[in-house]
């Protein structure tokens, strides 16, 4: 039995989790907690790891319910276009990557400097892209180039 007070459920207010489908729970599971030190508060129906402050919720697909008549939960089909994507911001970058590619994180790229932040993005094992980031020129009051300039001008916007 899981205990209570480890189940993301505010005392006052609200908190934010965050819900995955995914093909397997197990794996899907094992991924959060190894790369993202995770602690697993359910490890099913559904699988919850607690990740610093935030909670990934985990759980297969599945087909319209009395609450959500109409939708079918599916996990991602494609990696190429994304509506939405998790973001995870960490103190130190280099360190976060050197233990996420000894766990076997994938990531797109290695960290790019990009003046405001240090960035890299990842896919967990059903596809989700996770991009994690690390404040940099920004807590100096540094921002980001414009979507203009980023692209080269008129180009799609990051």
């Amino acid at each position: 039995m899981t205990p209570t007070g480890k189940l993301p459920a505010p005392q006052h207010g609200l908190l934010i989790t965050h819900f995955l489908t995914v093909r397997d729970v197990a794996v899907s599971r094992r991924f959060y907690a190894d790369v993202f030190g995770g602690e697993v508060v359910m490890a099913e129906n559904p699988a919850m790891v607690k990740v610093a402050n935030s909670w990934i919720i985990m759980n297969p697909g599945g087909g319209p319910t009395p609450d959500k008549p109409g939708i079918t939960l599916e996990a991602p089909r494609s990696g190429e276009r994304v509506s939405s994507f998790l973001n995870v911001r960490v103190a130190d970058l280099a360190a976060f990557y050197a233990h996420a590619v000894a766990q076997g994180a994938d990531f797109l790229t290695e960290p790019v400097d990009r003046g405001a932040e240090l960035r890299c993005y990842l896919r967990d094992p059903d596809g989700y892209l996770i991009e994690v980031g690390q404040s940099t020129g920004l807590l100096r009051g540094i921002q980001a180039a414009t979507p203009r300039a980023a692209t080269g001008g008129g180009g799609v916007p990051e």
